[in-house]
């Protein structure tokens, strides 16, 4: 099995090399993430998405709720909609990096958790799921997928929060 979420995950950390921790922490707007934050909402919900991998696998009681229209879509095409997610936080909330070491720190912790679920998710009960808000409900091996798909979505705004970097004359 190719490990698309490691590789997306790598993929930010290589990213992560060409920025400085100003660049990282510039916001063009009160109310737009910095890269910085980017970096640490996708760690985070990386994060949180791990937790129900472990949550399916340990879990017995067997839910037969399936995804949404939207969530039975995104796994068939392996991608999150081209659509922007309004948090209900606003984006103060996710804090700025003070270092890109906070930030290399958490893609490692990251990749480490994403070693030691791959090799389980396939032995996890596929009927044992835990809900998505939007897409539904979803077992070990699609919360895995979903590392990847998520962090994926985000390089597109990454892309857009490059342009504003090269707008404001500091990239």
């Amino acid at each position: 099995m190719s490990n698309d979420s490691s590789a997306i995950i790598k993929q930010y950390m290589r990213n992560l090399d060409s920025y400085s921790i100003e660049q990282l922490q510039f916001k063009c707007k009160e109310d737009v993430w910095s890269v910085g934050q980017m970096y640490i909402h996708v760690i985070e919900v990386a994060k949180e998405y791990i937790e129900h991998i472990e949550t399916c696998t340990k879990a017995t009681h067997e839910e037969f709720e399936c995804k949404t229209e939207d969530g039975t879509k995104a796994f068939a095409e392996k991608e999150w909609p081209n659509i922007r997610v309004k948090l209900e936080q606003p984006p103060n909330s996710t804090s700025n990096p003070e270092s890109k070491d906070e930030i290399i720190a958490g893609l490692e912790q990251v990749l480490e958790k994403l070693a030691y679920w791959e090799c389980c998710v396939d032995d996890a009960n596929p009927a044992c799921k835990v809900r998505h808000g939007w897409f539904g409900w979803l077992n070990a091996r699609e919360w895995f997928e979903m590392v990847g798909m998520h962090s994926r979505h985000h390089l597109r705004q990454k892309a857009k929060l490059d342009e504003k970097l090269v707008e404001a004359g500091i990239r």
